[in-house]
């Protein structure tokens, strides 16, 4: 069996669980091209027409728009069938980490360290955390079974890997990948990239990964800034030792820490850029400007902060609210909903950094393979909608 570009800590299937992820990940390109955009069709032809026929209007938010949707039996099948998808790849992914466990757990004892790994096994894991399989996945990030667990981390890496071949696309699912097909699928290297073109002169020496669970985005950091000091905070103990030795694995040095990122215990004004990769829409609307204050107190004047989360999109009409929706009430990430519809804008200014320094952008592919950053617009030119979003602090 050939390997992919991985690392020594990425669990490995047998060849019949690699062919059963190869076909979940088939199934999920074949859905999201070819049967999830039926929605829209039944919207338009079916449902909103019998719902106006019955309350003589439109479903006025997204809330009206699911609640007629999910009585439609074409939106209950794909509904059924999406889930499905999620929980046959949780379940493939569970008996490949469970089988590879022995050889993890003995790959984890890291013999000389380039980076450190500091738990506190009295830090109180919020409970946005522990409350849900966050998307499904049993147990979530945090929970521990054995001593040293690296359950967790092991299962959201080869997670990761599947979540990502419909991004890379079919040619990925001959299990032979590149490194940079990889890459387009580890949000670090695009936040990097973005930093790169808005703040060409930014040399960070210190860098805070928030949320960071196992590293991925942290070590592009510790990879592209190695003159840096690279730090990775996070709630849950087992993505955190697996993260240290798969860092340790790939030759870099990273220092993770057992911390929770809306009470940081890092000085006032001593990182230069710090950064989140998915992080809010797994927390709550309270913890949100909690850890955008904590960004901007950690922070050196001249220094960065960006993130890359799920889409802010206050603009979208109701239809397609309700459609961005579906995570929240199938998917195991209650916030997901109102993060999208959150002001990236007023919480950044609300935690202190001026309006002048605030982005919001976009990536979009251009033809020759690069990406440029732009701001998603009303009519009137209003920002509405972004996935990158942060600013400087003078």
């Amino acid at each position: 069996m050939k390997q992919p570009y991985a690392h020594p800590m990425m669990p490995l299937p047998t060849m019949d669980e690699l062919a059963r992820q190869n076909f979940i990940a088939a199934l999920k390109m074949h859905m999201e091209d070819n049967v999830y955009p039926g929605d829209r069709l039944v919207a338009t032809k079916r449902v909103g027409p019998k719902f106006e026929a019955k309350h003589g209007r439109a479903p006025r938010d997204r809330h009206e728009w699911r609640h007629a949707m999910e009585r439609d039996p074409f939106v209950q099948a794909w509904c059924s069938i999406a889930r499905t998808i999620q929980e046959m790849n949780w379940d493939t992914v569970g008996e490949i980490v469970m089988h590879e466990m022995p050889r993890l757990l003995e790959q984890s004892e890291v013999k000389r360290p380039r980076g450190s790994l500091w738990l506190d096994p009295n830090l109180e894991v919020p409970r946005y955390n522990t409350a849900i399989d966050i998307h499904c996945m049993p147990g979530g990030y945090h929970s521990e079974i054995i001593a040293d667990d690296i359950f967790a981390g092991a299962m959201f890496d080869r997670g990761a890997y599947y979540y990502g071949l419909p991004i890379r696309g079919s040619s990925a699912l001959n299990y032979v990948d590149t490194r940079e097909r990889i890459q387009r699928a580890i949000p670090g290297y695009t936040t990097i990239d973005y930093i790169r073109q808005e703040f060409p002169g930014l040399r960070p020496r210190r860098i805070l990964d928030l949320g960071c669970t196992i590293g991925g985005s942290t070590v592009a950091y510790a990879e592209r800034f190695p003159d840096a000091e690279v730090y990775g905070v996070d709630v849950a103990a087992p993505q955190l030792r697996y993260g240290h030795a798969r860092a340790e694995a790939l030759g870099e040095k990273v220092h993770f820490r057992q911390e929770n990122a809306e009470s940081l215990s890092f000085a006032d004004e001593s990182f230069d850029f710090v950064v989140s990769h998915g992080l809010f829409h797994e927390t709550s609307a309270k913890a949100t400007p909690r850890i955008l204050a904590e960004c901007y107190r950690v922070l050196k004047k001249g220094g960065v902060t960006m993130h890359i989360d799920t889409q802010f999109a206050r603009g979208l009409d109701d239809y397609d609210a309700y459609y961005w929706d579906w995570d929240t009430h199938y998917n195991g990430e209650p916030f997901w909903g109102t993060l999208h519809h959150a002001d990236a804008r007023a919480l950044l200014i609300d935690a202190g950094f001026a309006r002048s320094t605030i982005r919001e952008v976009w990536p979009i592919g251009n033809p020759d393979g690069t990406v440029r950053y732009e701001p998603v617009t009303d009519h009137d030119g209003k920002i509405i909608g972004s996935t990158i979003f942060g600013g400087r602090k003078f």
